[in-house]
């Protein structure tokens, strides 16, 4: 992006389904326009953006960000609609059977194998079939995870997870062979999920750059969590991670609208400050 860093957009917005097999994989994008934003009511939320507006003129780098278990794209919006003002397709997956609608397959092998392969799929149809496959930049394709979507960043990019008994109908744990997907060129994680990858050598693998952010008081996914990823990784020039002071396992969210905040339900309680901007600033680097 240095020919067009002072370039401004405006943030577009597309909602779409695609097809992997038999399975729709919903899409929240947005990317870089020049169409005025206006707020727009979907679902509970209100977003600036600028609904269906043409893609801006020129070559982007992809972000795909994989939200967490049982979340919603919509939790990640902020992050997507600051990338695109900043010059990059941002393309969030709603992970089928584990999402806020339908959380079937959690804590299932089945979903472990899914994940990566959603992103595969996700990957593929934005270069191949999409009207924005013209329109990105080479060798330019960053996934973000946030918890399980950590997870999900870590095995497309080359991991070899083991599942947990409990998670297969033998109650026996099971190397997973995931299909490592080599055009992803750097890693952004959140707070990630990585009890999957505690073998040694099973991040061995992984040889993109990496940067990690973690919550201070995190107890969602403490702090072995980013230990399992830090000491796996074969070399420890291409990862980069940074501890976020009070912070917790749902700071990395976009704030909810105050009419879905409960006490009862920690997510809600979230407000994008330091932490969110935090991210922001290292997502400018992956390009």
């Amino acid at each position: 992006m240095e020919d067009r860093k002072n370039e401004q957009f405006s943030a577009g917005f597309q909602f779409m389904n695609i097809k992997n097999d038999r399975t729709a994989i919903p899409l929240m994008m947005m990317y870089p326009a020049h169409t005025e934003e206006k707020a727009e009511q979907i679902g509970p939320y209100q977003l600036k953006i600028a609904k269906d507006a043409p893609l801006a003129n020129g070559k982007f780098p992809l972000v795909i960000i994989s939200h967490g278990d049982g979340s919603t794209p919509f939790a990640y919006r902020t992050i997507a609609q600051f990338l695109a003002r900043n010059g990059f397709i941002a393309v969030i997956p709603q992970h089928p059977f584990n999402n806020r609608e339908d959380n079937t397959l959690s804590g299932t092998e089945e979903n472990l194998r899914n994940r990566p392969q959603h992103i595969h799929t996700v990957i593929d149809w934005i270069l191949k079939e999409s009207s924005y496959s013209s329109s990105i930049k080479s060798n330019a394709i960053c996934l973000i995870g946030h918890s399980m979507g950590g997870y999900t960043a870590l095995a497309a990019g080359g991991g070899v997870p083991a599942s947990f008994p409990h998670e297969s109908s033998d109650q026996k744990p099971h190397e997973l062979h995931i299909v490592h997907d080599d055009r992803v060129q750097s890693i952004i994680l959140l707070a990630p999920a990585a009890g999957w990858f505690r073998e040694k050598g099973a991040l061995q693998k992984v040889d993109i750059p990496i940067f990690m952010l973690t919550g201070e008081k995190d107890t969602i996914t403490p702090f072995f969590h980013a230990e399992f990823v830090v000491k796996r990784i074969s070399d420890q020039n291409k990862i980069r991670h940074k501890v976020v002071k009070n912070g917790g396992h749902f700071s990395f969210l976009s704030p909810f609208p105050d009419h879905m905040q409960n006490e009862a339900f920690p997510p809600s309680q979230i407000r994008l400050g330091l932490i969110g901007r935090s991210i922001i600033k290292n997502c400018k680097q992956i390009s």
